[in-house]
């Protein structure tokens, strides 16, 4: 929100209020709080402290590398939840010191520096680099005519200073110029609106700033004062945490340590899943001749996902199967299961009027209500639906109820759809929670209690669903679905700067819907998207009114299809690694090269590729015509991709420079990172295999004294393997003390064979 007009003036009908000096500081050792009094004005003499407002700021720390920031106007505001949780690091204490001319309170290696003088100056430090600043009219009140208040803050930027982040946004990547506010709404993947939203930003300086709000937080990044980052909140108050890297990964650890780090998700669920789509006719026939198709043509499937209309139009939700579609439920998923597929159906928390379950809620106050005690209802989706108070811990145990008998006949996860366009106005929620903020926060809530039940009844490791709506902390419950795209190659490239600024935000898994959800794409559309979704974390098949069977297009989609199906199954050794990291680092799987090469700086606007995990460089085919353009960091990268017609395409391309290609649908850029040892599965057919099991190791470009460790995490029950790679001139050498069965390594055209425990070496030549 923007609160001046040009540099000089104010916006009509506004009155700030900044801190202008520093009157007092005040530092408690035992709490590890430094609070600094700041007046409004210039104060030349006694009589200026009278009839004049003042700031507070408190400087606090709840973890080593992280300063939380307070900045008050009026302390005496109630201050209603909900509020995003942060773990604390237990007995953790900053250092604070007072002195004449600074007072400063030190976290580990981060620092900030409030300055004594007559001008207001606060600088966040890190090894002695200053990484950000609050500077004069940085720290402001601001009301209004009409009884608004608000409170902010801005943070310098430093020429060249790019900015990322702030959930899922569909919009440039880079955030420099552009307007944000943290606000969940349905809008498509061609709007500003977003399902995902998230108060995190982090910037090429190696620093992240977290705003601790769920309600709407509106930032300006360097769009209200070109060299700041402002972000705002209604009300008295503003509390926000400034986080070190110094990394943008190093953030992300951080971050994700205080928010929560991404669950583990099962082997199975990085399989290709095949939807219904969503307004088409379907029953089990429809069902079973989609997943006949897929058998016939080798595609392996690894789930299927009923959408809406597995229950009855006009009763979303009943969590009824629709008698007239599906007569035999239980029998239905027991004969899918004897296929070897796991089933996922949609859910809201939306009930609909005619469901039998909106009078059953109703009656006992488990829908959110307005402030005279009538259910909040209205028409938009379904007829008359009310929306389930999660607030409510009764509400949220029948809810869950509902979903358990679903488990129990079969089911093994869910897609959580809506969960964004929550009502505010003349709100009660069942706890008092403030309307404003349940707004962002419903989604936090409704996940949790999903996945809570998923962990509960399938185990942990074994949860998984797919969300639409998210805000800070929702990448606990993975996986995240990314937008409502339309069937086009634009929409395309949308999706793919909404999952990249996901990941920017903390969140460890992304997919999509191949093949854009309005419309029916081209048949080109749909195999480009198709082959860059299988080089997504999930990989998900899904339309709205037109299905998204590979065969409804043609052959060659077939072909794509089964080959980029079998590529990743045949990279879950790598994979699984790099989707363990998400869960004990909270380092994304999907990579924007920012992220995992940030002294490159040809890679800050990188927006049209990625780094699949911290070895893989994938740049999807946003064109007709088949022309790539891509950047190429620094080394020797190796294509993992050729064409399985025509001509080959080099087979190394060395950076860095920008690259310009025409592929075919059977291809795309995918290279391989120089110095990089790739663990290959034996299997294609399946995601959830032994993957230790025949694994060949792929090294490529290892330089001289290479000397790694390469693991292979365990799957689905089995044990897991771990090799040491070590090359000394030309002679490369591999062994394992643990490796359960057969295996391999090859490099260039080398190639070694080896079973169990044991050592090999190859020469290089």
């Amino acid at each position: 929100m923007k609160f001046t007009d040009g540099y000089w003036q104010v916006r009509p009908g506004m009155h700030p209020l900044y801190a202008v000096e520093v009157d007092d500081v005040r530092a408690d050792e035992a709490a590890g709080t430094l609070t600094v009094y700041a007046p409004t004005a210039k104060i030349r003499g006694r009589g200026d402290t009278l009839n004049r407002p003042m700031l507070t700021t408190t400087y606090s720390s709840p973890a080593p590398g992280v300063i939380r920031v307070r900045v008050e106007h009026h302390q005496g505001a109630v201050r209603r939840g909900p509020a995003f949780q942060v773990a604390a690091e237990p007995g953790f204490r900053p250092e604070v010191e007072v002195h004449d001319d600074v007072a400063v309170l030190r976290s580990k290696d981060l620092a900030v520096r409030v300055h004594r003088g007559d001008r207001w100056r606060v600088d966040f430090e890190a090894d002695g680099e200053v990484l950000t600043s609050s500077l004069p009219k940085s720290v402001g009140h601001v009301t209004s005519d009409d009884g608004g208040a608000w409170t902010h803050e801005q943070l310098a930027l430093e020429p060249g200073e790019l900015v990322y982040g702030l959930g899922e946004r569909f919009g440039p990547f880079v955030k420099n110029g552009q307007v944000v506010d943290i606000w969940n709404e349905d809008g498509g993947t061609s709007s500003e609106q977003a399902y995902k939203s998230v108060p995190l930003y982090l910037t090429t300086k190696g620093y992240g700033v977290f705003v601790e709000h769920p309600e709407k937080v509106s930032f300006e990044v360097a769009s209200e004062v070109n060299t700041r980052v402002q972000f705002s909140v209604e009300g008295q108050s503003l509390e926000y945490l400034v986080i070190q890297g110094p990394t943008p990964k190093d953030v992300l650890r951080r971050y994700t340590a205080l928010t929560g780090r991404p669950a583990r998700v099962p082997a199975w669920s990085f399989g290709l899943w095949l939807t219904t789509s969503f307004t088409t006719s379907y029953d089990e026939q429809t069902v079973n001749g989609f997943i006949d198709g897929m058998a016939e043509r080798d595609l392996p499937l690894s789930v299927f996902h009923f959408d809406c209309f597995w229950m009855r139009e006009y009763q979303w939700v009943d969590f009824e199967w629709d008698p007239r579609t599906f007569p035999d439920p239980e029998g239905m998923l027991r004969r899918l299961h004897d296929r070897g597929l796991k089933v996922c159906v949609w859910i809201n928390p939306y009930v609909a009027q005619r469901s039998p379950l909106f009078a059953e809620a109703a009656e006992q106050g488990f829908l959110v209500q307005r402030e005279d005690g009538s259910v909040w209802q209205w028409d938009l989706w379904q007829a008359g639906m009310g929306l389930v108070d999660f607030t409510n811990p009764d509400a949220t145990a029948w809810y869950v109820g509902k979903l358990e008998g679903l488990l129990d006949h079969g089911v093994d996860c869910f897609k959580t759809d809506f969960g964004e366009r929550i009502p505010v106005d003349g709100i009660a929620w069942h706890d008092g929670s403030d309307p404003r903020k349940m707004h962002n926060y419903y989604a936090q809530l409704y996940n949790e209690a999903v996945f809570r039940l998923l962990e509960r009844k399938r185990g942990e490791g074994e949860a998984v669903l797919f969300a639409r709506s998210a805000t800070a902390g929702g990448q606990q419950f993975p996986v995240h679905w990314g937008g409502d795209c339309d069937s086009t190659y634009a929409s395309m490239a949308e999706s793919l700067r909404g999952g990249l600024s996901m990941s920017m935000s903390g969140f460890g898994y992304w997919s999509h819907d191949m093949g854009g959800f309005e419309g029916t794409p081209d048949p080109g559309v749909f195999k480009r998207w198709t082959a860059f979704g299988l080089l997504s974390s999930h990989s998900r098949l899904h339309g709205s009114g037109s299905v998204r069977v590979p065969w409804a297009f043609d052959d060659e989609a077939v072909d794509v299809t089964r080959k980029f199906t079998h590529l990743k199954l045949s990279l879950m050794p790598y994979l699984g690694r790099v989707a363990e990291e998400a869960h004990t680092d909270g380092v994304p799987m999907m990579r924007p090269l920012v992220l995992e090469l940030p002294h490159d700086r040809a890679g800050y606007t990188a927006d049209t590729q990625y780094l699949l995990g911290d070895a893989l460089l994938v740049a999807p085919v946003f064109r007709a015509d088949g022309r790539a353009e891509y950047y190429v960091p620094e080394g020797t990268w190796t294509r993992l991709v050729q064409p399985d017609d025509g001509p080959a395409l080099s087979e190394t391309v060395t950076g860095p420079r920008w690259v310009t290609e025409t592929h075919g649908f059977d291809s795309l850029p995918v290279l391989v990172r120089p110095g990089t040892v790739l663990p290959v599965g034996a299997r294609t057919d399946r995601p959830d295999y032994d993957w230790a099991d025949g694994v060949t190791l792929h090294a490529f470009e290892l330089p001289d004294g290479y000397d790694e460790l390469v693991v292979v995490p365990p799957s689905d029950g089995a044990a897991g393997a771990t090799f040491r790679v070590r090359r000394s001139g030309a002679t490369l050498t591999v062994s394992s003390d643990d490796a359960p069965a057969a295996w391999s390594v090859r490099a260039g055209a080398a190639t070694a064979e080896a079973h169990g425990a044991t050592r090999v070496t190859l020469d290089l030549g």
